[in-house]
């Protein structure tokens, strides 16, 4: 009887043990297809929107000599005079016209609940004429592009247009200016080289809640 009882209760144990083995599984299962879904929404996130910004403004794209990258990036090529800040008139022109439908876009229920930082940031190529100390260069273009997001953002939130003024709070709240310097240059096609004209612009790029964890991490 006694050797009975204790065959029960290793039967008991084991019984136990395939159970918490199965229940394991079974959570596994769970939190791989919980991962994976939230991975699907950010993928369908960031292609729904790519979607929305070509449809909005592919066929001004050449005109305006700007691009949309696979990040969502709206880029504007060399809008600015050589060491100016000072935004051009027909720059200007442009994002009297881009802005508004820019805001549209991003106030959409669809994409602003996600919506952390909206982000104009001015960049410039490496160098500054004849100054070779690398300091005084980094600092002279890192003010310059400062200015030229600053610039640029100050038009954008000034702008009289409805859908500007319609979501004023929530620009004061997410629209940010920052300059880059030369930090992120732009290259040559097929090269290492420097593109300076490329590389000198302005563009505007949407973080996500998630965007901007990850960078704050970084």
């Amino acid at each position: 009887m006694e050797g009975s009882s204790m065959q029960d209760s290793e039967n008991s144990w084991i019984n136990i043990a395939d159970i918490m083995s199965a229940l394991m599984m079974i959570f596994m299962f769970i939190s791989i297809s919980f991962l994976h879904q939230i991975l699907s929404e950010k993928e369908i996130y960031k292609v729904s929107l790519n979607k929305a910004l070509h449809e909005e403004f592919d066929k001004d794209l050449q005109r305006w000599q700007a691009v949309i990258t696979d990040e969502n990036i709206m880029r504007f090529n060399s809008p600015f005079a050589a060491g100016s800040s000072e935004v051009p008139q027909n720059f200007y022109l442009i994002l009297q016209d881009y802005f508004p439908r820019y805001i549209k876009i991003l106030a959409n229920a669809k994409f602003k609940a996600e919506i952390e930082e909206i982000r104009v940031e001015g960049h410039t190529s490496n160098g500054w004429g004849t100054v070779a100390n690398k300091k005084e260069n980094y600092l002279k273009n890192m003010h310059l592009s400062q200015e030229r997001a600053s610039n640029v953002l100050a038009l954008c939130y000034g702008l009289e247009e409805s859908f500007v003024q319609e979501n004023i709070l929530w620009l004061e709240e997410n629209l940010r200016a920052n300059g880059m310097a030369f930090s992120k240059p732009l290259y040559q096609k097929d090269s290492t080289k420097e593109d300076k004209a490329r590389s000198r612009r302005v563009e505007f790029k949407v973080l996500t809640k998630e965007n901007l964890k990850k960078e704050q991490e970084m």
